[in-house]
């Protein structure tokens, strides 16, 4: 099935300076949005600290809980709504001594003594020591840095170098861009958005693979053309797929985030954004970027030395 005419002839690379200028001001933006913050919101997975969800059977509001709990003189104590629901809080600290492993009871004995008795229900209790939150934090950047290096060592040995450099520089444009939509919207990043990371790695890969096998293949087929004709004919060549693949994925993530509850809603906007602007940087990244990297860009393209099959 193609929703796409075969005989599709749109210049994508000669819009890239545009795609890639409106690469940089998203990336631009995430990096302010980062130091204006004072860094990203790490979840308590990395951060460290003591979190308890609690449901309210009287309405409140988080201003009124953190009046409330005041007396219990919690380091870094925010509190914060749960989703739509208007119920349903949690309570963050940034202690994590011995001191909070009553904290769940703390909490409880606060609010009930505020609110009423039976008025508090304790969803969720959690702690993570700030050792362990650094631990995982470096063990989590390491993973996805430690993907981009081996997908760089793939592409370069299935294809050439320079088209292993276009793919990784697409990569590090994925995750930097999805880091920035996190840091606009103040969206934590727990364990499941890394998961999202490596996820979107490697799914940009796949697409960027598929353009990058076309382009080699066009290069043999088509002697005598300049290399930007070979990339766009790939490019247009493979735009049906991308489009179908992209757009069947998307439509299944937007299902998980829509539907999926509290706990896999980061996980899937950071899919959401990470398939979009990788379907993007696969297109108006990763393939042009090999025109960079090419000396003879202005000649017609030569026969690769070997074609793998």
């Amino acid at each position: 099935m193609q929703i796409i005419k075969p005989n599709t002839n749109i210049n994508f690379v000669g819009h890239k300076k545009l795609a890639i200028t409106f690469s940089w001001i998203l990336i631009i933006i995430g990096i302010f949005s980062m130091v204006s913050k004072g860094g990203l919101n790490l979840g308590l997975d990395f951060a460290g600290g003591s979190l308890v969800q609690v449901k309210m059977n009287k309405v409140t509001t988080a201003a009124e809980m953190r009046e409330t709990l005041s007396p219990l003189e919690l380091k870094g104590m925010t509190i914060q709504q749960v989703g739509d629901l208007s119920d349903e809080f949690l309570i963050k600290a940034q202690e994590s001594s011995s001191k909070t492993e009553s904290l769940a009871n703390n909490v409880q004995q606060a609010l009930e003594g505020h609110y009423g008795a039976g008025t508090v229900d304790i969803r969720r209790a959690e702690m993570v020591g700030p050792q362990v939150g650094k631990d995982l934090r470096y063990k989590g950047m390491m993973a996805i840095v430690y993907s981009i290096i081996g997908m760089l060592i793939y592409i370069t040995f299935r294809f050439e170098f320079r088209f292993g450099v276009g793919v990784v520089i697409a990569l590090f444009h994925d995750v930097l861009i999805t880091l920035a939509f996190f840091s606009v919207f103040n969206k934590e990043i727990d364990l499941t958005v890394v998961a999202a990371f490596l996820t979107i790695v490697g799914y940009s890969v796949n697409d960027s693979v598929i353009i990058c096998d076309r382009i080699r293949e066009n290069m043999t087929r088509h002697v005598g053309n300049k290399l930007e004709w070979i990339i766009n004919r790939s490019l247009n060549d493979t735009l049906s797929r991308t489009v179908m693949t992209s757009g069947i994925t998307l439509l299944s993530v937007l299902a998980l985030y829509l539907f999926g509850g509290e706990v896999l809603s980061n996980f899937a906007m950071a899919m959401i954004i990470g398939i979009i602007i990788g379907t993007h940087s696969s297109i108006f990244v990763a393939a042009p970027v090999i025109l960079y990297f090419d000396k003879d860009k202005d000649k017609t393209a030569a026969v690769p030395a070997t074609v793998n099959s």
